[in-house]
């Protein structure tokens, strides 16, 4: 039985990824803040015959990330993949006096995030076995939005990250895989359905377990429009882009 690590799984994508890897029969190691959610997911899933091992971290303690991921992948007895999953969103206009808003966006989204993929990538390489790693970064890594320069800049520095390691670890045999999600319903942002080409996150999940069975490099979801519209907003005069998200 193949065995995933995926943080922030306690809601929106990374419960969904974890569904989506436990209707295919893998062991699932689950790892979020919210240990009474991941308590709940674990009773659905273990009654279906899927083995389920949980830790509750706040990714935002980066110190703690790798002996929890040593932990659990003891527990599960291995590791296939890991999931770097946990992230968080805000929506915050540069000079209004809140910068630590700012701080944490990077701290979780970058700092900690890439703590995560090192983790993996330790466990993996001082195991001597084949794994896979994926970093869960954002559309937003390919064009800034406004509104969300802190998110933008911390998914446009870990997409750029992993695009390193993936190189480091080419002739190791750990696999690195770049998920690029669109505007994704979840709890973590109000408002989703004002923004263009919406999907759930059972659906997200579905196309990002696919790509990454794959091994593929970049996986944008959903790949149509955005693997098109990725190319084309780069090319958006800042003057459009800026009413646009006023």
């Amino acid at each position: 039985m193949k065995k995933v690590i995926i943080t922030g799984a306690s809601s929106g994508i990374g419960e969904a990824l974890a569904i989506e890897y436990a209707n295919k029969g893998y062991a699932l190691g689950l790892i979020a803040r919210r240990l009474d959610r991941l308590e709940a997911i674990k009773d659905k899933l273990e009654k279906k015959g899927i083995p389920v091992a949980i830790r509750s971290l706040d990714v935002i303690d980066d110190q703690q990330i790798l002996p929890t991921l040593e932990s659990i992948s003891d527990e599960l007895d291995g590791v296939d993949i890991v999931i770097a999953n946990a992230g968080i969103t805000a929506i915050h206009r540069t000079g209004k006096d809140d910068f630590e808003t700012n701080r944490k966006v990077i701290q979780v989204n970058l700092i900690s995030a890439m703590a995560t993929v090192d983790a993996a990538a330790y466990i993996f390489r001082n195991r001597k076995v084949k794994g896979q790693i994926v970093g869960v970064s954002s559309i937003s890594a390919f064009q800034a939005l406004p509104g969300s320069a802190a998110y933008s800049g911390s998914k446009a520095g870990f997409s750029n990250y992993l695009s390193a390691v993936r190189m480091e670890l080419a002739n190791k045999d750990i696999t690195v895989t770049t998920v690029h999600p669109g505007f994704i319903a979840t709890e973590l942002a109000d408002n989703m359905d004002k923004y263009p080409f919406v999907i759930t996150s059972e659906k997200a999940a579905k196309a990002m377990v696919s790509g990454i069975a794959k091994q593929q490099a970049n996986v944008i979801v959903p790949r149509l429009p955005w693997s098109v519209l990725s190319r084309l907003m780069t090319l958006v005069p800042e003057k459009l882009m800026s009413k646009a998200f006023q």
